[in-house]
């Protein structure tokens, strides 16, 4: 997914310098002759659908303009696990699969599907990103995953009128966040949209909130499941978001129509020709979705702001990201190391900076790549921040629980959507399925 402007301590981007080395300048294949896959073809996973799909199948063509590989894609849709393990067992797996989720790339590693990556992708890797990044995309001292995409999941998107029209400014403080929405919904718009047809939107509305409420400490915690889901801690968080959740008048269509919404929508209710919403909260790639999709300005008809502290806590950063592996059962295995060799270059990353909707944890890529100004800020406190990574709790965890539609914490927190009114119920079944995920 999955990582802003006034990072804390507690933030994606960690121990990077903001050293900038020119990305998309290496030569082209036409340049230096190198047609070495010619002949060869590679194909491709990932959960991108619609605009990131797009921009991201320009990475392919770029790829196979160096290369001569014949490139194709395949969505897999938000259960990754579940289509891969079905792909392998059919016969018919694809080379490369870009995993957004920690535990999948850790669930994958030893379940044998993958393969290490070559020495050429660990030194472009130790050379171009931070050595924590190394660290996540590393299962029992193997390096698997290069994490080619980063986002920043603490990002409040509101459209400036919606905010005029209603008198309110941007928020400084989580409380002050709620009085903005209902400032804007007594305007005669719903002050939020929220994403609840698919869990993960609401699983990062959990993990901002408990992470600037229990700290990071406990975070860590909650995320290895050193600490139970029915921690007072974590009933705490919930009866915090469930307090959002139960004012259905601030919610675009309710809490029926947030259900109901996926996350492009929840974008496009609140940019789109007809609003039915002032903000919307998820990650920095919103951006993506509001230049491409919906033809809007970025900076202009469309600001964010850190998602805001909450009770006297640390304003939050929560970051995910998308790690390439190699699988085992792919049939075209040099290609594909070749891929995400070319994957862990600044070249590779400029390609999806220059069409939008993407940052780079790669801290050799020139910010100026980026299509905007609130792309380069946003890019610039992630190779800029401090030393303690927050990565996204969900995507740490095994898919069963954190990252498979329609069961676990996602599937969880949709039913606490539709009835926000038991914290402690919602809690003691969080911890039920984290028992049987993690135990598994």
């Amino acid at each position: 997914m999955k990582r802003i402007v006034a990072a804390t301590a507690v933030v994606l981007g960690l121990t990077m310098t903001a050293t900038a080395c020119g990305g998309g300048q290496d030569k082209t294949a036409a340049q230096d002759g190198k047609q070495e896959l010619k002949g060869q073809s590679l194909t491709v996973a990932a959960v991108w659908t619609g605009v990131e799909q797009q921009n991201f199948k320009k990475v392919l063509d770029a790829f196979s303009a160096k290369t001569g590989a014949k490139t194709s894609f395949i969505s897999t849709g938000d259960n990754v696990s579940t289509v891969v393990g079905s792909k392998i067992e059919g016969g018919n797996a694809p080379d490369v699969v870009m995993v957004p989720q920690v535990g999948v790339v850790q669930q994958f590693a030893r379940k044998g599907w993958l393969r290490p990556l070559s020495p050429a992708a660990r030194t472009a890797a130790a050379a171009n990103f931070a050595k924590v990044w190394q660290d996540y995309g590393t299962v029992d001292s193997a390096f698997y995953g290069l994490y080619f995409k980063a986002s920043n999941k603490s990002t409040v998107w509101y459209s400036p009128k919606a905010l005029a029209d209603a008198g309110a400014t941007v928020p400084k403080s989580y409380e002050e966040m709620i009085t903005t929405a209902s400032a804007v919904t007594d305007s005669g718009l719903p002050g939020f949209s929220v994403a609840g047809e698919a869990g993960w939107p609401l699983t990062d509305w959990f993990e901002n909130i408990y992470l600037s409420q229990a700290g990071p400490q406990n975070y860590d915690k909650l995320a290895q499941h050193k600490m139970p889901w029915n921690d007072p801690t974590v009933v705490k968080a919930l009866s915090t978001l469930g307090a959002l959740f139960a004012k259905d008048q601030l919610i675009s269509g309710g809490r029926k129509g947030a259900l109901e919404t996926d996350f492009p929508e929840s974008v496009e209710q609140v940019f789109g020709k007809q609003p039915k919403a002032g903000m919307v909260y998820e990650g920095d790639f919103v951006s993506g979705l509001i230049s491409g999709d919906l033809h809007k300005n970025v900076g202009e008809d469309a600001k964010f702001f850190p998602f805001p502290a909450v009770t006297g806590g640390t304003a939050p950063v929560v970051g995910g990201g998308d790690a390439a592996v190699a699988l085992k059962a792919g049939k075209n295995q040099e290609a594909a190391m070749k891929f995400i060799e070319y994957l862990a270059t600044p070249e590779a990353a400029a390609v999806w900076a220059k069409a939008g909707g993407f940052l780079s944890p790669n801290q050799k890529l020139d910010i100026a790549n980026y299509t905007d100004d609130t792309t380069r800020q946003t890019a610039k406190s992630l190779v800029d921040a401090g030393e303690t990574v927050r990565f996204d709790m969900s995507d740490q965890a095994p898919a069963a629980f954190g990252g498979t539609q329609g069961s676990g914490e996602w599937k969880i927190l949709q039913d606490f959507l539709r009835d926000p009114s038991s914290p402690k119920n919602t809690a003691q079944v969080l911890e039920t399925a984290a028992l049987k995920a993690y135990k598994g």
